[in-house]
């Protein structure tokens, strides 16, 4: 007789060792159920001896956490192993563990509701395994018995006969034998009523009636080589319909029973209904593959999508990355619920007007949709950004709530071929920024040259602190100059930045970017700092001199808590006098949100330092300001400067009443980019007081100009 399994199974982590009570109860009603099969091969105290052995295994398993799943799997082979195999045996069994299992559980780590179950299976699965390798057993013990002695040959046969014909008639699983020509010989009940026939029906079938055309890939060649000897076994899941229509999946096995002389002789199919599990993995893969929320395709199920897209050979890919316009507003204003909803809709509308076109629309998260389209069509893309633009601007009504619903969209289209899925998307989603940016409730389309200005300016603004803590940076001069005499009268600050990538760089690559990013402040800092030192060693050397040096201020340094504190602890240490420090600010600068004049820009002008309004004359200058800041110079822009050239624009009145009106107010003007000597003709017809420019000087450094500040300045040197 067959011993049950030894060995402790138990886990760490019980919390309660279940009582002798409990096991006695669950022995005895094991025992009462296995008691009703027709055959037992051992006494019924026995049978009790042999079932507590393994009742206190299966409760070790139970109350483990997790539950031992192998322990109770071997607990259902050791039924098979002492031949309690009748067909009350395991629905038996698994009824009475049914009835105490989830009262034994409840003392450990996990919902009984959970244990039970999964104990139950696994014994049961453990008892179907076992079962069925003992039928490949009894097959081997049958070919075996052929070529034994011939006296032992009929009563090992007779012996192995019942009991094969035990196991085949009353197994839970279903069995089929057929013969070579493909007849269905017999069957067990089991195999029948599975698909809705009495045994004698069933064997009225052949095996190619089982055939289906969605079978398995392979599957039937895999049986032809089972009939022709060339393998022993084959495994497969395949589909059976049943009688009434519907299909179910069974896990089949295949095996090749020979003749004394090893000729294939018939085959046994074995097989067990799965349905129930495959269902659930198919509800699980459909989970794993959709959104919960508006149950579209989900960011996995599209990347799968777009890498069998480019798998293919010559294929060509089209994308459209949408975002819901101001969306978060509604999450914040109306609640998630309704924000939920929206989207809901939305996907409904998407995937109305999309999957009609033959296009995969997916939900990327939050309210991220994409659209894939497979070797679009000229113009497709267009069209289908257009569609789903006029679809969405239909509002939505929940809850008596009209809502307004716009998209960005951002297209890309590109063949496959040197590029990659992770390309294709990075490009996508910048583009649909691209359309926030330009105004929202539109499309744009991938520009590989904007791109790369993009991709520069993220460069730019990621290496601009490196750049700082590498003194790259450095300051070039350009002369301001008298218009009357040539004499220089001051000097701008201007600051460069050597990068070691994209070359030497003027502030219009940068300067927004540190703005940006606040890193203007530790820059601004700097160039005044030695913009203060060159003008005070200079001024030392020529007290007569009065050289100016003049800095420019951006509107976030002038935000600053610390500016004036930072310009009057330079202006102490470098020993620069204040009136010989001018700062240049464009009117934004200026001004504060109320239109009054920025606190600190006053602190300033009071200590000594000269203020001065820099590109006067770009975009809308309002005059009515500058009676009200405390300015001292006004700064013609180089727009102005360059209507010189153009009599017919009356360029030169312009400018002529603008020097008029700043010499009222008691303001110095200078003239910026002046270029040609026409122009510095006009400008010192005019009254302009000073000039900076190419005609004068380019910028340069400090080295290179400091000899030449004490000489009158000639044009075009």
């Amino acid at each position: 007789m067959l011993t049950p399994m030894t060995g402790r199974g138990g886990r760490a982590g019980r919390r309660r060792r279940p009582g002798d009570a409990d096991v006695s109860a669950l022995v005895s009603s094991w025992t009462g159920a296995l008691a009703r099969a027709p055959y037992l091969p051992m006494a019924r105290a026995e049978l009790g001896e042999f079932l507590t052995v393994l009742a206190r295994r299966l409760v070790d398993a139970a109350v483990a956490d997790p539950v031992d799943l192998h322990l109770a799997r071997r607990t259902g082979a050791a039924l098979v192993d002492a031949d309690l195999v009748s067909a009350e045996v395991l629905p038996g069994t698994v009824a009475a563990l049914g009835r105490h299992l989830a009262e034994i559980a409840a003392g450990g780590a996990r919902d009984p509701r959970e244990v039970a179950p999964e104990a139950q299976a696994a014994v049961a699965d453990g008892y179907v395994t076992r079962l069925r390798a003992r039928l490949l057993d009894e097959q081997e013990m049958v070919r075996r018995a052929e070529v034994e002695a011939r006296r032992q040959i009929e009563q090992a046969l007779r012996s192995s006969e019942a009991r094969f014909r035990a196991i085949f008639s009353d197994a839970g699983i279903g069995i089929g034998i057929g013969d070579m020509e493909g007849r269905i010989v017999d069957a067990n009940q089991a195999f029948a009523s599975m698909l809705g026939y009495t045994i004698p029906e069933f064997c009225r079938l052949r095996v190619s009636d089982l055939f289906y055309e969605d079978d398995a890939a392979g599957m039937w060649e895999m049986y032809q080589d089972v009939i022709d000897g060339r393998r022993d076994h084959a495994r497969v899941e395949k589909r059976y319909r049943h009688r009434d229509g519907h299909f179910m999946w069974t896990d089949m096995t295949a095996s090749l029973i020979r003749d004394a002389s090893g000729a294939p002789k018939y085959t046994v199919a074995m097989v067990e209904d799965v349905t129930a599990r495959r269902e659930l993995q198919e509800r699980l893969r459909r989970q794993a593959l959709h959104d919960p929320l508006t149950l579209l395709p989900n960011r996995t199920l599209f990347l799968d999508r777009l890498t069998e897209v480019f798998a293919r050979p010559g294929a060509r890919v089209g994308v459209c990355y949408l975002d819901l316009d101001r969306f978060k507003a509604v999450n914040d204003r109306l609640g998630h619920d309704v924000g939920d909803r929206l989207l809901v809709a939305v996907a409904g509308r998407l995937d109305e007007c999309v999957s009609t076109r033959g296009h995969l629309v997916a939900r990327m998260g939050g309210d991220e949709f994409v659209i894939l389209v497979e070797d679009p069509p000229d113009g497709e893309l267009a069209v289908l950004a257009d569609t789903v633009l006029e679809v969405l601007a239909e509002p939505v009504e929940i809850d008596g709530h009209r809502l307004a619903v716009s998209a960005s969209i951002g297209v890309i289209e590109r063949a496959v071929a040197g590029t990659t899925p992770a390309d294709v998307l990075k490009a996508a989603d910048v583009t649909l920024y691209w359309a926030k940016s330009d105004g929202r409730n539109r499309w744009a389309r991938f520009d590989p040259e904007r791109n790369a200005r993009d991709m520069t300016r993220y460069t730019l603004s990621t290496t601009l602190l490196p750049g700082l803590e590498r003194d790259e940076f450095r300051v070039e001069y350009q002369p301001i100059v008298g218009l009357d005499d040539g004499r220089v009268r001051g000097v701008e600050a201007l600051v460069r930045w050597a990068h070691p990538t994209f070359g030497l760089l003027g502030p219009g690559a940068f300067i927004e970017l540190a703005e940006e990013n606040g890193f203007i402040v530790p820059l601004g800092r700097r160039v005044l700092t030695e913009a203060c030192e060159r003008a005070a060693v200079w001024n030392a050397a020529h007290p007569d001199a009065d050289l100016f040096v003049s800095v420019n201020l951006a509107v976030r340094q002038t935000h600053e808590p610390d500016l004036v504190q930072d310009v009057a602890r330079i202006l102490d240490e470098t020993g620069l006098p204040p009136r010989l420090l001018q700062l240049e600010l464009t009117e934004s600068a200026l001004l504060g949100p109320a239109g009054r004049p920025v606190e600190a820009i006053t602190a300033l002008a009071d200590m000594g330092v000269r203020i001065a309004v820099d590109d006067f004359g770009t975009g809308y200058s309002n005059l009515s300001y500058l009676p009200r800041l405390p300015l001292h110079t006004l700064k013609l822009a180089g727009v102005l400067v360059d209507g010189l050239r153009k009599p017919a624009t009356g360029g030169g009145s312009i400018v002529a009443s603008l020097v008029v009106l700043a010499h009222a107010l008691g303001l110095t003007v200078i003239a910026e980019a002046v270029e040609t000597v026409a122009q510095a003709e006009q400008l010192r017809a005019s009254g302009c007081d000073t000039g900076q420019g190419w005609l004068f000087a380019r910028p340069a450094a400090w080295e290179d100009l400091v000899d030449r500040l004490a000489d009158p300045v000639r044009p075009g040197t």
